[in-house]
């Protein structure tokens, strides 16, 4: 194979073709269910899988005997699933997601989550790099294989439309789908991260995740602050302590030993040489406030802190008037919505029990404290890697990246993964990305790093390449 044709025909298709569809994606609204409960109705979800479904027809005719598929369950969210023919009795699966955050505040002046703006090298808008791309990049790694008549195994592209909310439709397309997938050896994921621009990061874990919503009522309605306040408790500070049975106020660390595990030594000699490789990229990357520090200086504590360790943010508050509104009232209740992230190999539905048993236990006053758990999905390690994708990434980050890869865990959640690893405990795991510094996926001015999209598309044409040929030699 030429990687250097490789590599321009990939940036081709992607400057005529991938990034305009990009643009229109960005501009559809598409929230995933959890943040859209009439999905259905306001159309957003099916517009932007036509979008990507039609442009994936027009490509496949490139591929002799594909076929696309829009699956739609009863009552379910959509599953664009594509297969693309290949030689040998093996299977690939490449998996991505349409579905996407919703606007968060704080958008730069003339940008938003639905407005797309190039800068340079950056694609601006919600879901371009968070997952939209992963479609594209996917057939297109196909497409330059088959540009230069080079073999691979037989191809399953599933782009599911609930990643966001939990991925919670998902097992049930994977059982729809079970006899039509097969069972592969190798799976391709581009929803992951990167510690910077300049390599190949394999992604080696993801954290698993539980949460919900935290109330607590101390009155069924508001009353005036000077005549209650000293006789009846707050519900602010009653969330407060009870917070803290979870969380250490001053420190930020998880109380409960039951929400850790023992981290794996490769995993931290991982750590240690990731944080090596970035310095202090690992905190420098986030918008901080003037004057704000990370939680510690010591680098690889940092990197294990997101990868491997129980921690908790608290995304969302209800009871609490605007301050402009804010009266002289005290409060009936409040409610906090939490995000709890749990280390790789934790079991999250016991996670969430046993959070729910935490936080609702004999409450404060008497006051009524309910935790309505919303998702408990597990994380994934990943298996060690096999010697011809370990050869095979190493070439390929050099060929597409000019520099060795790396290996880190992240610390979000992609439930797929965990899924797939439960049903194929023998595949091996590709796991990559282009959310890097300053892409800030979920929050405001997400971007996709266009160049770093080619070059990741570029690697997975490598290394699928490579999966057939080292089945080819037994």
């Amino acid at each position: 194979m030429d990687t250097a044709r490789l590599s321009r025909f990939v940036s081709g298709l992607w400057d005529e073709e991938i990034v305009p569809r990009l643009v229109d994606y960005i501009r559809i609204p598409n929230k995933s269910p959890m943040f859209d409960k009439e999905w259905k109705a306001h159309g957003h979800m099916d517009a932007a899988v036509k979008l990507m479904s039609d442009w994936a027809r027009t490509k496949l005719a490139a591929l002799p005997g594909s076929s696309l598929e829009v699956v739609q369950l009863e009552g379910r969210t959509p599953l664009i699933y594509i297969e693309v023919p290949g030689q040998g009795d093996d299977t690939v699966v490449l998996y991505g997601h349409l579905d996407k955050q919703p606007e968060m505040t704080g958008w730069a002046e003339g940008l938003g989550p639905w407005v797309p703006v190039i800068k340079g090298d950056k694609l601006y808008g919600r879901g371009g790099a968070d997952d939209g791309y992963a479609i594209f990049g996917s057939l297109a790694a196909l497409l330059a294989l088959h540009e230069q008549g080079v073999p691979h195994a037989r191809c399953v592209v599933m782009i599911e439309a609930c990643e966001e909310s939990g991925s919670y439709d998902l097992p049930f397309y994977v059982d729809h789908l079970a006899a039509r997938i097969g069972n592969p050896s190798l799976v391709v994921c581009l929803d992951s991260g990167c510690g910077n621009y300049e390599q190949l990061w394999l992604t080696t874990s993801l954290r698993g995740m539980t949460g919900g919503n935290l109330t607590v009522k101390v009155l069924d309605e508001g009353v005036h602050s000077g005549d209650a306040s000293g006789v009846v408790p707050s519900s602010f500070r009653i969330l407060r302590e009870i917070l803290s049975r979870l969380e250490d106020p001053e420190t930020g660390m998880i109380k409960p030993k039951e929400l850790y595990v023992e981290i794996p030594a490769q995993r931290v000699e991982q750590a240690q040489h990731a944080a090596k490789v970035l310095g202090t990229d690992i905190y420098s990357k986030f918008p901080w406030a003037e004057g704000m520090q990370p939680v510690t200086k010591e680098l690889p504590e940092l990197v294990l802190n997101r990868t491997w360790r129980p921690q908790l943010a608290v995304t969302g508050v209800g009871g609490i008037p605007p301050l402009d509104s804010a009266g002289n009232v005290l409060r009936p209740f409040t409610a906090v919505k939490l995000s709890l992230r749990v280390p790789p190999t934790l079991d999250a539905k016991q996670a969430g029990r046993f959070l729910k048993q935490l936080l609702e236990k004999d409450p404060p006053y008497g006051a009524t404290v309910t935790f309505d758990l919303e998702k408990d999905g597990s994380g994934w390690n990943a298996p060690a890697l096999s010697p011809w994708l370990e050869q095979a990434v190493t070439e390929a980050s050099q060929h597409q990246f000019g520099a060795p890869a790396t290996y880190m865990g992240e610390g979000g959640s992609i439930p797929f993964m965990g899924m797939l690893g439960e049903k194929f405990p023998k595949a091996q795991f590709l796991i990559t990305g282009v959310l890097g510094p300053h892409s800030n996926a979920h929050g405001p001015n997400e971007f996709l790093h266009i160049p770093t999209g080619k070059k990741v598309t570029g690697v997975v044409a490598e290394v699928v390449a490579q999966h057939y040929a080292q089945g080819a030699k037994g």
